[in-house]
């Protein structure tokens, strides 16, 4: 489920993308128990609970809207430009390492909040002071206890000429670190080497960054629906299997979590929506209700905090929200079951 897509040939995209279509009609349980509500709104008591829905969707939009999406946001910030491309090569320690006292003149790491397999790498651009005209230097990934989890090295290193670096998120042994708090740490090569310090007390540094597996997929003000919207609400020969969260009209939605789309389009109940098969992860994400349909398309490759659109009411929606789906392996719509996202959206959110 997990590999990128490569080249097809134009008869096994066309199989593809019928049987993804076929996929895409799955959802009908979806659409029937929708459709089953919509009709049910002709007896009175129906009729009153969809009124009272519609007004509360309504009125939520109207708060999001008057106080401003980007009041409190989630997620990854909006991110602008292309996506970082890879992670720096760590090279290799000199063979006899040498360099001078060093002092930082300048070192800041950004973002300062940064994801797995995500949209920007943790990147650090420095500044060495020394009294050699060249260095041997070790540049270390540092957990919050003091564990070094990747090392990159660069030798005959200039002072006063700024450096960059950046860290894919992956162990020395090449796997995905843990979430937590980081920083990067600059040192002479060589055995018990003290780190280099700031150069003087008015230099700022900023050497920390927080690293998590997801991201909260909303960039706004948004409510959690703790009725019709939960997950498992009960519905006409069906259940609810997503966690509504409603927000304003057209704020910015990224991937939780990267990977590959498995599908992006529209359909009769979901209205516009996109799938993906999270790297790393044997769970696909499936979100609903976009405004517009996704800019990303089936096969594409996509980040951990990337854009893929954004909140609307398209398709059987009452008020602009995101239907969000979580499914276990072997996947959505292929033989796997959809559980209940809302622990996880809590704790993305609490950290976004």
């Amino acid at each position: 489920m997990e590999a990128d897509a490569g080249f097809r040939g134009e008869s096994d995209e066309l199989i593809r993308s019928a049987s993804l279509s076929a996929r895409a009609r799955q959802l009908t349980p979806q659409a029937i128990e929708r459709e089953a509500g919509l009709r049910d709104k002709g007896k009175p008591g129906a009729r009153a609970t969809g009124t009272i829905t519609v007004l509360a969707a309504l009125l939520l939009s109207a708060i999001f809207a008057a106080t401003g999406a980007s009041a409190a946001t989630g997620g990854a910030g909006t991110p602008a430009g292309s996506p970082t491309q890879r992670g720096s090569a760590t090279g290799g320690p000199a063979s006899e390492p040498s360099a001078g006292t060093l002092t930082l003149l300048d070192a800041r790491a950004k973002p300062r909040k940064t994801f797995l397999f995500g949209y920007r790498y943790p990147r650090l651009r420095f500044t060495l002071g020394s009294d050699q005209p060249e260095n041997d230097i070790r540049i270390d990934v540092v957990d919050s206890g003091g564990e070094v989890v990747r090392s990159f090295y660069r030798n005959d290193v200039p002072p006063e000429v700024p450096r960059n670096v950046r860290w894919d998120g992956t162990t020395e042994e090449g796997r995905p670190a843990r979430p937590g708090r980081y920083s990067f740490r600059i040192s002479p090569q060589g055995p018990a080497a003290p780190a280099a310090r700031r150069a003087g007390r008015s230099t700022t540094l900023s050497l920390r960054f927080h690293f998590y597996g997801y991201a909260f997929p909303i960039l706004g003000r948004h409510e959690f629906s703790l009725g019709a919207g939960r997950f498992g609400a009960p519905r006409s020969g069906h259940t609810h299997q997503g966690q509504d969260v409603f927000a304003a009209c057209g704020t910015p939605l990224v991937a939780a979590r990267g990977g590959t789309v498995q599908y992006a389009g529209f359909q009769s109940a979901a209205g516009n929506y996109i799938v993906i098969d999270g790297r790393g992860t044997p769970n696909d994400f499936m979100y609903a209700h976009l405004a517009k349909p996704s800019p990303l398309h089936t096969g594409d490759t996509v980040r951990t905090g990337q854009p893929i659109g954004v909140v609307g009411d398209t398709g059987d929606a009452r008020g602009c929200h995101l239907h969000f789906e979580m499914w276990g392996p072997p996947g959505w719509y292929q033989g796997g079951s959809p559980f209940d996202p809302l622990p996880f959206l809590k704790k993305w959110d609490r950290y976004s």
